[in-house]
């Protein structure tokens, strides 16, 4: 039966054979990669997409609610404002 310390200095051996054979399987990833990067002239956007862009024209919502005192608008969307907030909003519907 194996003794405590003798399992730890196995698991140290272990871990030092683990990052070896990481550290060459990775170079020889990055290799293969390069190679077929220039081979396709792939850009950073082929291989890991790239932003989305919004499709259709984004424009402004139309106001749902003024307030009569300063003629201030809200549409409806995000945070209140104050002059809304805790109030009925059919009072001030447009």
């Amino acid at each position: 039966m194996s003794t405590y310390q003798s399992l730890l200095q196995q698991k140290a051996e272990l871990d030092a054979k683990i990052a070896e054979a990481r550290k060459s399987e990775l170079a020889n990833a990055v290799t293969q990669v390069r190679d077929l990067v220039q081979q396709y002239g792939l850009t950073a956007d082929d291989v890991f997409g790239g932003k989305k862009v919004a499709t259709g024209p984004r424009g402004t919502v139309a106001p749902k609610y003024r307030d009569p005192a300063t003629g201030a608008t809200w549409t409806g969307r995000g945070k209140p404002p104050k002059w809304i907030a805790d109030q009925d909003r059919a009072a001030f519907a447009i």
